[in-house]
């Protein structure tokens, strides 16, 4: 069926007009009824976050997302999208994306008065439907509302004539979603300026008396540590925010592993090598920004994001691609001599509470340890190596590094009694790689709980009993 060109056809196709958040619920309602997921590759909110969503739109209330950086405020709000309609009709050539039915900008108004049934109508897709801005104390309400365009003036248009007016970034959004974010940092005159937003749906620029009955769903994005500062946000714009909802980070491990896996960079494996991830590796580096949120050295305010996992995770990849290649092997697999590599890309995620020359590597190696030490415990005891520890009796050593090729570990780990069940418990007897990272996982888990010790010589790891 053809999309109808005209205002004419458009009534005759029985086309009826619904409000942003009457669409929204309406397709919230469908997927709801029809067992659809909600916001696909969204992880860990589906208990928490998703049914506060939920509950705002079947109440027809506009939104503010509450949480620490990294927390996925943006991308949640940029997946309100998928609950609009494909396509809606607008007048053609509107600024302000006006409906045939119910024009309200006087460009639309005049092109229905002087065409009738005969006005051309185009189609809006959802992805044109939302706008965004990320507010700063600098933003302008013309950029925001509008103002009135010299070069229109200039054109011969009288300072009365409404088409004078250049519509800022939220009327363009009639008709869709907008959101502003961080809005404590907008100042306090635009947040003044959006009260008539919020609440009557129009606005006003300069000295016009033009009112435009917008028509859209209004949603922020704010982190705590500004919202609750006195005066950076204004408690009549809070006020008319119907729902205020609180974004969290991961609540297990799965979901953050869950999330690196969804997030990491697909150049790390678009070279031709098989890219294999042994899963104690995910939960090291999952486990190493767990207790970054808890670290009592690391600000916790301004939090610690899931950005800090996806990075580590591509810079450990990265580490194992370049010894690959280096030694012109085929499998990419992380050991725990690449976790070195994380240190540079955690450096830049974490807020020390107090500047010291030298103390973010400390404290990021003080993290990887204990995470290794944890994700070792969840799968051995140090007592299952009994018979392995003994090859390391009369001063007997093992050495690795990261540019140690992936044969000489499955030579060693040949030679060494004890091993086979430990290897076996952690899925890795089908490729050699995978045995070299967990030989490296099973003497530094040892080495962390007190049963070998350990030194750096000439660029290899040494343990010894």
């Amino acid at each position: 069926m053809t999309q109808p060109k005209t205002l004419g056809e458009l009534k005759l196709s029985g086309y009826k007009p619904l409000s942003v958040k009457a669409e929204l619920r309406k397709n919230l309602i469908r997927m709801m009824l029809d067992r659809e997921p909600f916001f696909p590759g969204i992880f860990g909110f589906e208990e928490t976050v998703i049914p506060q969503v939920q509950n705002a739109i079947l109440a027809g209330q506009d939104m503010i997302f509450l949480g620490e950086r990294g927390q996925a405020k943006t991308r949640l709000i940029r997946s309100l999208t998928s609950l609009l309609d494909p396509e809606i009709p607008y007048v053609a050539g509107s600024e302000i994306n006006d409906d045939p039915l119910a024009p309200i900008s006087k460009y639309a108004r005049d092109m229905v008065a002087q065409h009738g049934d005969d006005t051309p109508i185009a189609w809006l897709p959802r992805e044109d439907r939302y706008g965004e801005k990320l507010a700063t104390p600098d933003v302008t309400t013309p950029e925001l509302i509008g103002e009135v365009d010299p070069i229109k003036v200039a054109e011969g248009r009288y300072l009365s004539d409404e088409l004078v007016i250049h519509y800022g970034l939220i009327p363009r959004t009639n008709r869709g979603i907008f959101c502003i974010n961080e809005l404590p940092d907008l100042s306090e005159k635009l947040q003044v300026g959006l009260f008539n937003i919020m609440q009557e749906r129009d606005i006003q620029i300069r000295g016009f008396r033009v009112r435009l009955p917008l028509d859209m769903c209004v949603v922020a994005s704010a982190n705590p540590e500004d919202y609750t500062n006195r005066g950076r946000i204004i408690t009549p714009l809070k006020d008319r925010y119907g729902a205020q909802i609180r974004t969290h980070y991961p609540k297990q491990v799965a979901i953050e592993i869950n999330i690196m896996d969804a997030e990491r960079s697909p150049l790390l494996s678009s070279d031709g090598y098989r890219l294999v991830v042994p899963r104690f590796m995910k939960e090291i580096i999952a486990e190493t920004t767990y207790m970054a949120r808890e670290h009592a050295d690391i600000n916790q305010r301004s939090g610690v994001s899931v950005r800090m996992s996806i990075a580590n995770y591509e810079s450990m990849l990265g580490n194992a691609l370049r010894r690959t290649i280096l030694l012109r092997e085929d499998e990419v697999v992380p050991r725990i001599s690449d976790l070195a590599s994380i240190i540079p890309s955690s450096s830049g995620k974490i807020e020390l509470e107090t500047i010291e020359e030298g103390k973010e590597g400390q404290i990021i190696d003080e993290l990887i340890k204990r995470a290794v030490k944890k994700v070792f415990g969840q799968h051995f005891r140090s007592e299952d190596f009994t018979s392995f520890l003994q090859n390391f009796t009369s001063g007997r050593s093992l050495e690795v590094s990261d540019t140690m090729p992936t044969a000489v570990y499955s030579q060693k780990s040949r030679g060494m009694g004890g091993i086979h069940e430990a290897l076996q418990r952690l899925e890795v007897l089908e490729s050699p790689a995978m045995i070299a990272s967990a030989l490296e996982f099973i003497l530094e888990g040892l080495h962390l709980n007190k049963k070998l010790n350990k030194k750096l010589i000439e660029g290899e790891i040494s343990y010894w009993g």
